[in-house]
């Protein structure tokens, strides 16, 4: 090992926790009614022998990462299989250093071999995309960095800088051509915010199913205490910035859908909306027209839009869409397609002036798709998989240290909310949003501060374990 701070991985475990939802959530063509969380223990050591454990957690949201006409439970079971398969793989992987070193080169290396192999000799009838792989890997990714801060008892984005890192941002990231950057010199710290706020104002997800109004109730709504309706929620939770979950495919329904929820906001003194197209538009004139429709008819709903995400197909490669007419309308992020930061260079070419990062596309991911961004004068934004339980600390983290355009999406109180119980007792603030926002004041001590030892959470027998 390089440095005395080094890591390896020596030893995994899988725990799977199935999450009903209370409502239903919408993405894309398909319905999310319940989601299985994968949570991994992963175990490093240090040159002196001296071992740590770490935890991660991410829904494996099928919907999302696997669209397809394949049964739910075809690609549900698949995404269990690989992870794992993953399991051994991170026990018995041979690289070492820095959680970013690994991370890295576990993904470059392991995980594309995996994915060739579980596709070549898959028991699914199609093969599982990328996307599906990264977030299986994102549990054991995100508990290597918590098992690194956890071993030197310090919180993990005091580490990411050239006192425990190996190398620079010039090992990982290329320069876009012609752009005035450099990465030699450079470490995710200086792309960090410091301190991080202890306060981020919270985005709600309008979901495509979400009733806005009394009118839209069929009797079928839970009755458990939480609400239900659209003002409902903004009132009890100070809301002021809205999410608004679109079809992307009915353009009448997208703008009266747009405007619904733009007149909701401003009765109720919300702030800011945003517009989530789920990527199934293929012409870029499908969202100019929308909006340049609401800037004549509602044009302080559309100065309420702070930005527009992923309207478009999630392969980039495959559909280089050029959108520079929708992002000289308002500021475009990548999502699901912005899976590294080579297709966000990409996607940058081609008009996207913004990226939404991910905790469940890794931890190392993310942060070199934070950098990468950053340097080239990109916005950020943080959004949620429907995080809950452990999940939520490392998603809020990231947004408090990325500098977002603002805030972060969080709604796994929403569709649901006593998945967290257990969690909500020492981290209250993450899992109720109060004034508009959620409070990260109660995350403290090293790695993800997770404060495991204080949740009092029974886990089911290991799905894996290794050794």
């Amino acid at each position: 090992m390089a440095k005395e701070t080094d890591v390896r991985p020596v030893g995994a475990a899988l725990y799977f926790l199935p999450v009903e939802t209370r409502v239903p959530l919408k993405f894309g063509a398909e319905i999310l009614t319940h989601v299985t969380c994968a949570r991994s223990r992963l175990t490093v050591e240090g040159p002196n022998g001296n071992r740590a454990d770490g935890w991660g957690e991410t829904p494996l949201s099928v919907q999302w990462v696997w669209p397809s006409a394949l049964l739910y439970e075809e690609r549900h079971q698949a995404l269990k299989n690989f992870c794992i398969r993953l399991t051994r793989a991170w026990a018995e992987t041979p690289h070492h250093g820095h959680p970013m070193e690994i991370g890295h080169a576990f993904q470059e290396t392991e995980l594309k071999d995996l994915l060739e192999e579980f596709n070549r000799r898959r028991d699914h009838s199609e093969p599982m995309p990328w996307l599906a792989a990264l977030v299986c890997c994102s549990a054991f990714d995100i508990a290597l960095h918590d098992a690194y801060g956890n071993l030197h008892g310090v919180p993990v984005y005091r580490t990411y800088n050239a006192k425990y890192m190996n190398a620079d941002l010039s090992r990982y990231l290329t320069p876009a051509d012609g752009a005035a950057v450099s990465f030699e010199g450079k470490y995710p710290e200086h792309f960090l915010v410091f301190p991080a706020p202890k306060q981020l104002a919270a985005w709600h997800l309008v979901g495509g199913k979400d009733p806005l109004h009394k009118s839209d109730l069929d009797g079928t709504e839970p009755d458990d205490g939480y609400p239900v309706l659209l003002p409902d929620w903004i009132e009890r939770d100070g809301l002021y910035c809205l999410k608004v979950k679109l079809r992307g495919n009915d353009a009448d329904w997208d703008y009266t859908r747009l405007v619904e929820v733009g007149k909701i906001a401003i009765e109720k003194n919300c702030r800011w909306l945003s517009a989530d197209f789920n990527c199934t538009v293929t012409d870029p004139a499908y969202v100019n027209d929308i909006l340049d429709r609401l800037m004549e008819k509602h044009p302080r709903i559309y100065v309420q839009i702070l930005y527009v995400e992923q309207p478009f197909p999630y392969n980039l490669e495959k559909n280089p869409i050029d959108v520079h007419s929708v992002s000289a309308r308002k500021p475009l992020f990548m999502d699901e397609s912005a899976h590294d930061w080579k297709i966000i260079r990409l996607g940058r070419s081609l008009g996207w002036t913004g990226v939404a990062l991910k905790t469940c596309k890794t931890q190392t991911g993310a942060l070199l798709s934070l950098c990468w961004a950053k340097a080239h004068g990109m916005t950020l934004m943080v959004q949620d998989l429907t995080n809950p339980m452990l999940a939520q600390i490392p998603h809020v983290l990231l947004a408090a240290h990325a500098g977002t355009i603002l805030g972060v999406e969080t709604n796994a109180m929403q569709f649901y909310p006593e998945a967290s119980a257990a969690e909500a007792v020492v981290h209250s603030g993450l899992y109720r949003r109060r004034d508009g926002k959620v409070d990260l004041s109660s995350i403290h001590g090293p790695g993800f501060g997770y404060r495991l030892n204080e949740i009092r959470r029974d886990l089911p027998k290991p799905a894996a374990s290794c050794p």
